[in-house]
């Protein structure tokens, strides 16, 4: 039946349709992937002038709506759909160099425009970087090959087979037991263990060794010292002064930490919350020191709120790299160039540190005290007498409030808070100093009814006073300090106030009659409270000075503690980054890039430490695996461990990292032990070293991971390993830091009488871990190899190359020491020359030394005792002995060199100049 016109044009264009459709599904243009494709022609060619820090034109291509918005010009530069008309396809094609962009650059390529017009074509799409979503764990890909020992392997395995390449074998027993000890503890094994290790026919035999040094004690103290770079962790306060910091004891608890195997989330909530967990343990106090190291300046004529915010802002930095992988830093002044991450956003952040005690005093206020064991009994007395002189019902809250004024003694209000300064100055910058009839005020004080007052002075003549008067010079007494002797040092006193409730102006009076000119006193701080009841009955006299005793004395640690209510501030924005000019006023928040903050959960450091370690944050664990990875194999999955942002190096291995950091949290419940047993029990870990030129050619770098790492110790780790090879290595674990030997001179630093005091015994020769760091002066042969300065947040040490390194290495105090130790225990493992060098060899490379390498060891002797039968006097030098000394009767006799016999100390020296050489090698600084 033949069709109708219409039909039959009805069903030929219905055809005629299908067919272009069909065409048009082939032919299409295939996605762009905008992270890949087209986010790096952004950032490196236009967000410069169109992003966080700049917006030329009204333009920003930092967020799709911004990017999306009318510029100046009223119309909007991107219209989607359409690259004809928009301006952003315009102006990259003109010729005109006023016109086209960018400015003042030669032009994009064909390429990047052809592919921005694609972009827009297919709807100018914009997606999240992928570091800002959640971690998901992919199914490890199939292994057929049998060399997978999990599944970390599997995705190794399959990066190098899409590459053409196959892993190493396994390297052997001596190379990965010294290579994993390294990794895990920081010390090599000894020469023993290696053998142990290479007759263990067992299955498990590796497997065994890991878990024992995971076990190890000195397993915290090699994972300390990563951290400690993180925490900026120094023994001094930084800037000019560069005064002692007494906080060895955040040390500690890092060493302690790692050693528990302490949930990451719970180490990262006690760091940056401790004093905020429900009734805080010491413990937890001190391990808010991570961020008490920040620099503190005491010099004279600084303004304390200047460098008070100088050290919050710094925590704001260093908590988001360590935690976030961001650089945080740039968003102080404007939006992030490269991240969505806005200038108000940090200021949400920085309310979040805000809130702290410490105000940049000499003090370092707030700090812990740490009672010494026969304190016992005078804690006990004191507690005895608050407990029958309060009401039942009162005595564990007056008991909570005398441990906490004894161990913390907050809220202080410091001298910079004083105002109206009548015949008064601040000493220094720092301390309040009146003369006789003087006073100064604080403003708005919240006394709360307090009946006592705690004042730090310095006191002045018998005589003399201090009046505390309410809202005028001459107004109502609120109590009286008087000086009963004199002293120049500074001392805390309590004294009784007469109760006043709400907020008032406090002023302090100063009298002196007898000396009309000069200071009466000055003043510290002064703490408003009900510290101690009873004191209007028998008996109180004793008890008060028991506890200033204990105020007066001790050891104190800088903690992090919390502004009560009355002493709260509001965070404001800085204009332009300037801490002096003010903008809005924020409330904590996080970026909105990022997840979501809780309702549920506290606007202060405990909330966003919670939030930094919730199942919703896509960056914590991701960061923290890759840091452990970046340890172990050298190399980050990510290259820049503290840069996870879009102008970060991207993954190596995207699907495996994710695997991590999925494992991390849920599988290992963010302990570290397991994380790291699955990663050195991998065969990617325990791979030989050695590379073929297919390999050089295809995977230099060996991001592909196409072989065993292979990288030089840390600073730590040299020195370390000189020690313990050598037998002088002290395994004692935690305490105050030591000073070993250092060259004469080091430390000539002005505003201070700080000296190098060389430490005796087995203190000088601790880890490295303990040596004193002074930001100024650092240990230099730790520099030298590396080590950072700490003023700031460090995620990764750029290992450089240098011939410092090698002079530090042959002639520096503690190596040669170490040779003269190592050359002593190979003399007496054998009076024959060729033994003696042999041991010497198995202890410092634990392996035996082949007959080439024997033979250049010989050489070595030989030529060096030539010398020193010709000159015996630097023999004794060598061996640090004086010139007529006789040598000591520990020193080997040889029996026979050739046809003669060689003098103990000849020997001896010719020995210690090849352990010297033997600690120099590239085998022994490097871990392979």
């Amino acid at each position: 039946m033949p069709l109708k016109p219409t039909t039959w044009l009805w069903s030929t264009g219905l055809a005629l349709a299908a067919g272009i459709g069909s065409y048009a599904l082939l032919h299409r243009e295939p996605p762009l992937d905008f992270n890949a494709d087209v986010r790096p022609i952004l950032n490196q060619q236009c967000i410069a002038c169109h992003g966080g820090v700049k917006r030329s034109g009204g333009f920003s291509l930092l967020f799709r709506e911004e990017a999306l918005a009318p510029t100046e010009s009223g119309k909007p530069a991107i219209v989607p759909g359409d690259p004809d008309g928009s301006e952003f396809i315009r102006r990259l094609t003109l010729h005109d160099p006023e016109e086209r962009m960018p400015l003042d650059a030669p032009p994009l390529s064909e390429a990047e425009i052809q592919t921005l017009r694609q972009w827009i074509k297919q709807g100018a799409a914009w997606e999240d970087h992928w570091a800002y979503l959640p971690p998901r764990s992919a199914e490890a890909p199939p292994d057929t090959s049998g060399w997978a020992r999990n599944a970390l392997d599997q995705f190794v395995l399959s990066r190098l087979q899409a590459a053409g390449l196959r892993p190493n074998p396994e390297a052997d027993r001596a190379t990965l037991l010294r290579r994993v000890s390294l990794d895990l503890t920081g010390l090599p094994p000894r020469w023993e263990d290696v053998q142990a290790f290479q007759q263990d026919t067992s299955p498990d035999a590796y497997e065994k060794v890991v878990d024992r040094l995971l076990a190890s004690p000195h397993f915290g103290e090699r994972w300390a010292s990563l951290w400690l770079d993180l925490a900026r962790y120094a023994d001094t306060k930084g800037y000019e002064k560069d005064q002692h910091r007494n906080i060895w004891r955040f040390r500690d608890y890092v060493i302690g930490a790692f050693n528990a195997d302490k949930p990451f989330d719970e180490f990262t909530r006690e760091q940056l919350a401790g004093d905020l967990l429900p009734h805080p343990t010491d413990t937890q106090l001190i391990a808010t020191a991570f961020h008490r190291n920040t620099t503190n300046n005491d010099e004279g004529g600084t303004d304390d709120e200047e460098f008070r915010t100088a050290a919050i802002l710094d925590r704001v930095n260093t908590t988001w790299e360590v935690w976030q992988g961001t650089t945080m830093g740039c968003v102080q002044c404007h939006s992030h160039p490269y991240d969505p991450f806005r200038h108000e956003e940090y200021y949400q952040l920085m309310a979040f540190f805000n809130n702290t005690r410490d105000e940049d005093v000499p003090d370092e206020s707030p700090t812990l005290k740490q009672f010494a064991p026969e304190d016992s009994s005078k804690l006990a007395s004191l507690r005895r007498w608050v407990a029958q002189h309060t009401a039942p019902q009162h005595v564990a809250t007056q008991l909570a409030t005398l441990d906490r004024t004894l161990r913390i003694t907050e809220p202080k209000v410091h001298p910079h808070s004083f105002d109206s300064l009548t015949k008064a100055a601040l000493s220094d910058n720092k301390y309040l100093a009146v003369d006789h009839q003087g006073f100064a005020r604080i403003p708005h004080l919240p006394l709360r009814g307090a009946s006592q007052a705690l004042i730090r002075h310095t006191r002045g003549q018998p005589g003399g006073r201090i009046e505390l008067r309410c809202d005028a010079a001459d107004g109502p007494l609120l109590g009286t300090l008087a000086f009963s002797e004199k002293g120049e040092r500074f001392q805390t006193t309590l004294i009784s106030l007469q109760p006043t409730p709400g907020i008032h102006d406090v002023y302090f009076v100063f009298h002196d009659p007898r000396r009309p000119t000069g200071n009466v006193a000055q003043l510290e701080w002064v703490v408003f409270g009900d510290v101690l009841p009873g004191a209007t009955q028998p008996g109180f006299g004793p008890v008060k000075d028991t506890l200033l005793a204990l105020l007066n004395e001790g050891d104190r640690t800088p903690i992090l503690y919390e502004n009560p209510d009355d002493f709260f501030r509001t965070t404001q924005q800085f204009e332009r980054g300037n801490w002096l000019v003010k903008g809005d006023t924020v409330t904590p928040g996080v970026p909105h890039a990022l997840a979501d903050f809780p309702e549920t959960l506290p606007r202060n450091r405990l909330g966003l430490a919670q939030w930094l370690v919730s199942a919703d944050n896509p960056l914590t664990a991701r960061v923290t695996v890759n840091r452990f990875w970046e340890q172990l194999f050298g190399t980050g999955l990510v290259e820049t461990v503290e840069d996870f942002g879009t102008q970060g190096a991207k993954p190596s291995h995207p699907q495996l990292l994710d695997w991590l950091a999925v494992q991390f949290q849920q599988e290992y419940g963010w302990r570290i032990k397991p994380l790291l047993r699955t990663l050195v029990t991998s065969a990617a870990y325990r791979q030989a070293s050695t590379f073929t030129p297919e390999k050089r050619e295809l995977d230099p770098a060996n991001r592909l991971l196409s072989r065993g790492p292979r990288v030089r110790l840390s600073a730590e780790m040299l020195r370390d390993q000189a020690l313990a090879v050598s037998g002088l290595l002290s395994e004692k674990i935690g305490g105050p830091s030591v000073m070993p030997p250092q060259p004469d001179g080091i430390w000539q630093v002005v505003y201070s009488g700080m000296e190098w005091r060389q430490s005796e015994g087995e203190d000088a020769f601790r880890r490295g871990l303990y040596t004193y760091w002074r930001r100024s002066t650092p240990y230099p042969s730790m520099v030298t190899f590396d080590a950072p300065v700490r003023e700031v947040c460090v995620s990764r040490r750029i290992r450089t190359n240098t011939p410092l390194q090698a002079l530090v290495l042959l002639n520096d105090t503690v190596y040669v020491t170490a040779a003269r130790a190592l050359a002593h225990h190979a003399a007496r493992h054998s009076a024959a020359p060729d033994e003696a060098l042999r041991q010497a060899y198995r202890q410092a490379l634990l392996r035996e030394p082949d007959t080439r390498q024997l033979a250049v060891l010989r050489q070595l002797y030989d030529a060096t005792l030539a010398t020193y039968q010709q000159t015996p006097d630097e023999a004794r030098r060598m061996l640090g002995l004086p010139a007529t000394a006789a040598p000591p009767p520990s020193f080997a006799t040889v029996a026979q060199s050739g046809n003669a016999p060689v003098p103990p100390l000849l020997h001896q020296a010719s020995l210690t100049v090849v352990a010297n050489a033997l600690l120099n090698l590239d085998a022994f600084v490097t871990k392979e």
